[in-house]
């Protein structure tokens, strides 16, 4: 049994639990809250891409319907959060699975949809990404209104 308790002090609980495993005291570890924690940190990492991407998304609708707002801060937005995606890619490879799961794309798709709508008050947008991951996070890829 922990002293610590997980409900009332989560970095205390952490750090306690670190503790007892560097010592090898294994029997006092709280074991379903840490499977709870580990299986938190995948889904940290998931948000991560999920926004960023759905950020990027929603820039590039910006930037593609918007011509006459196009400016630095957009210009910025999207080379970092591409960088930021890659980055994020590389080094939690296994998140590459979700670049080829429809459902992630249409909910990412979505939430960048209802993001470019708030910040443009337009409502025009194509109903499913009409750009492949790879014009996506092309540097040079900069939509163009048809």
């Amino acid at each position: 049994m922990t002293t610590v308790a997980y409900e009332f002090d989560v970095i205390a609980w952490a750090q306690e639990q670190a503790a007892l495993l560097r010592s090898g005291q294994f029997n006092l570890l709280d074991i379903e809250h840490i499977a709870d924690e580990i299986e938190d940190v995948g889904k940290s990492e998931q948000r991560e891409l999920n926004n960023r991407m759905s950020l990027l998304l929603a820039h590039l609708l910006k930037w593609q319907y918007q011509p006459g707002f196009r400016g630095s801060s957009w210009q910025v937005t999207i080379r970092t959060q591409r960088i930021q995606i890659q980055r994020h890619l590389k080094e939690v490879p296994s998140l590459k699975a979700k670049l080829n799961n429809s459902e992630w794309w249409s909910s990412v798709w979505g939430d960048a949809v209802v993001q470019a709508l708030k910040e443009t008050g337009l409502d025009t947008f194509p109903e499913s990404c009409p750009w492949s991951f790879d014009q996506i996070m092309n540097a040079d890829f900069w939509p163009s209104h048809e």
